[in-house]
């Protein structure tokens, strides 16, 4: 499902307009991305949790050339699906 039909669905289900319906999913995720940013973590209980995790540089080797590659130090996000979405999905 892409972004665009998930806003349809939204606008389907609420009776929002699409440009609504828009915003609101922005918003969210823009959401997401601020509590990442300041608190490292974002549950929404019950369906995912999000995490960010801070990663220390270290050296990876190209498969092909053998040669080693500096990765600089970066933070990854985690996603754990909450209980309520693996009982949907089983």
């Amino acid at each position: 499902m892409s972004k665009t039909d998930l806003v349809n669905y939204i606008a389907e289900e609420t009776g929002l307009t699409k440009a609504d319906a828009t915003r609101a999913m922005d918003a969210m995720v823009n959401g997401v991305v601020k509590g990442l940013k300041e608190t490292k973590k974002v549950t929404l209980t019950g369906f995912v949790t999000f995490t960010a995790k801070d990663k220390a540089a270290t050296t990876a080797r190209n498969p092909k050339t053998g040669e080693s590659v500096p990765v600089a130090a970066r933070t990854a996000v985690t996603i754990k699906a909450g209980s309520k979405l693996k009982d949907a999905l089983n």
